[in-house]
């Protein structure tokens, strides 16, 4: 038996038909059992998705996985952050700052990749071992770096190209 992780409110989370959740993983929607959310659900993971050990999928918003997603380990996903309006305010204590995350279907996350509030990836997207993404990506690219931009993209009529996609 694999080692346990953590749930936090379960009512608010969708997993679909043949996924696998590795060891260690957090899957939360909120940040404890007893919380209250506006939505559900909260965090949605589609078919035959395997999200690596050590994962942390944290929601409080909106996050949607695709079908067919895999990560590596130790990908962390969220759909908030700190804000820092009041510098002399503990950072902590500050209003949270909430957006939507959506990862296309059949999408590759590598290991220690971070997902930050907003983010939109299309389909089939690849991002690179220890990115940092944070924005809107077109399908069928590939992404890296800190923070993650566009290293590769398909198109029907060239193939493979270095580069963002032109236009």
């Amino acid at each position: 038996m694999a080692p346990q992780g953590v749930i936090y409110n379960e009512r608010y989370l969708s997993i679909g038909d043949g996924t696998l959740i590795g060891p260690n993983v957090a899957l939360t929607a909120g940040i404890s059992g007893e919380q209250t959310m506006l939505s559900s659900p909260v965090v949605t993971i589609g078919r035959k998705c395997i999200i690596g050990r050590g994962s942390h999928i944290i929601g409080h918003w909106s996050i949607v996985l695709g079908d067919e997603i895999q990560t590596g380990p130790y990908v962390y996903i969220t759909d908030e952050n700190h804000s820092y309006e009041d510098p002399n305010a503990p950072v902590g204590w500050q209003p949270p700052t909430e957006a939507a995350v959506r990862i296309g279907s059949g999408s590759w996350l590598g290991a220690n990749v971070v997902i930050l509030p907003g983010t939109v990836l299309g389909r089939n997207t690849v991002v690179a071992a220890g990115a940092v993404v944070r924005g809107e990506f077109p399908d069928h690219v590939v992404l890296g770096g800190v923070p993650a931009k566009v290293l590769r993209h398909y198109s029907e009529e060239n193939g493979w190209q270095s580069g963002p996609p032109s236009g």
